[in-house]
């Protein structure tokens, strides 16, 4: 078969790769003019710095088919991301720690200390936690979830807590040990040559053709036996029920010598400061050298039309009018709905790829048994 294929980020890539090794053809669009989506780095060329031209992105999975996946396709570097949140005039250690606990109560509590102390700022009269401030304040008290995630979820999400899911703080740790490690996972890492060597070497295919700056419109569907369409899910049905919510970033850039501020990502908690974070992308690179150094401010807002989309809003309010899109997409004939943008949701990278994988597995099983193509995966 004659796939096309909308978005040449991951998702669309491995889809892509998967389909051509099985003796399918694919011809990959992207209305960049670059490959790999949001995850697109490329060097600077004053400094040399590997930049994540969309934000930082850290590479981190418990998935053995993802990891050597990717090590398949490039040389991951382990990296152990680490994250400081500068908060009322001071710096603290993030995910919250035995360290941050102890330095913002001013204590000296040890693991057993810490946790029943914490279960005593808890608000154990909350049962189950229906949105963000619930699931904070059940989970850790008041002042733990004021200092650290009440104004940075503002900035971020531009709605109150109260409105945002539990299931986003769910994703983050509370620890009672001085691990500062961003992540549990155990495949920690950034591609030493950057996510879009990577991305490039999974569309080396001579049964895939790339086409950037090119949209994929309904004209394109016409000339493929199926299409793969990773763009936002509303986009594909031209915005016919109204347009999803999506957050986007604006980037204020910085430019030093040396080491603007010894760490790769400090956070700002306080909601007089207009920015969530600051990312300095050499030390996303510890293994390198540069003298030196390249910075990111990074202000949330809504996505307006023209602007590049970057996080699923996915909140209760956004539910009926999603519920006619996925309604849609599932009576859309010829077309599977893929990745972050196509199917709504806030994925990991190394989710994206997993599910491309599964779908790639799922579309050549239909194939094989003269089955219908499923449109969309997981959802």
């Amino acid at each position: 078969m004659k796939f096309g294929i909308a978005g040449a980020g991951f998702s669309g890539a491995v889809l892509a790769r998967e389909l051509a090794e099985a003796g399918h053809s694919a011809v990959v669009y992207d209305s960049r003019d670059h490959i790999a989506g949001n995850c697109h780095t490329e060097r600077d060329p004053d400094t040399g710095i590997m930049i994540h031209r969309y934000g930082p992105h850290i590479f981190h999975t418990g998935n053995e088919r993802v990891w050597d996946y990717v090590n398949g396709f490039g040389t991951m570097q382990p990296y152990n991301h680490r994250v400081r949140s500068t908060v009322g005039g001071r710096v603290y250690l993030l995910p919250v720690n035995l360290l941050t606990i102890n330095q913002l109560f001013g204590t000296t509590l040890n693991p057993a200390e810490a946790k029943e102390f914490i279960a005593e700022q808890a608000d154990d009269s909350i049962d189950e936690p229906r949105n963000f401030e619930e699931q904070a304040l059940k989970m850790m008290g008041r002042r733990l979830y004021e200092a650290f995630f009440e104004g940075y979820t503002r900035k971020q999400w531009g709605l109150p807590p109260t409105q945002i899911p539990a299931s986003v703080l769910k994703r983050l740790p509370l620890r009672f040990n001085y691990d500062d490690s961003y992540f549990n996972h155990p495949y920690q890492a950034i591609p030493r040559d950057g996510y879009t060597a990577i991305v490039a070497n999974i569309l080396d295919h001579p049964s895939i053709e790339v086409r950037l700056s090119t949209p994929y419109t309904p004209a394109e569907h016409d000339d493929y036996d199926h299409s793969i369409w990773t763009g936002p899910l509303d986009a594909w049905f031209d915005y016919r029920h109204g347009r999803l919510g999506y957050r986007t970033l604006d980037f204020e850039e910085i430019r030093a010598e040396g080491d603007f501020q010894g760490c790769s990502v400090m956070n700002y908690g306080d909601l007089d400061v207009p920015f969530t974070r600051i990312s300095e992308h050499k030390h996303f690179a510890p293994w390198e050298e540069h003298e030196g150094t390249v910075a990111f401010r990074e202000f949330s807002r809504l996505a307006e039309e023209d602007d590049i989309p970057y996080y699923p809003i996915r909140l209760a309010d956004d539910r009926t009018l999603l519920d006619q899109y996925l309604q849609a997409a599932a009576e859309e004939p010829r077309v599977t709905f893929a990745g972050r943008l196509g199917t709504y949701r806030y994925m990991d990278m190394d989710v994206t790829i997993a599910e491309a994988l599964s779908a790639a597995d799922q579309i050549k099983s239909a194939i094989a048994g003269g089955e219908k193509i499923p449109a969309l995966f997981n959802n």
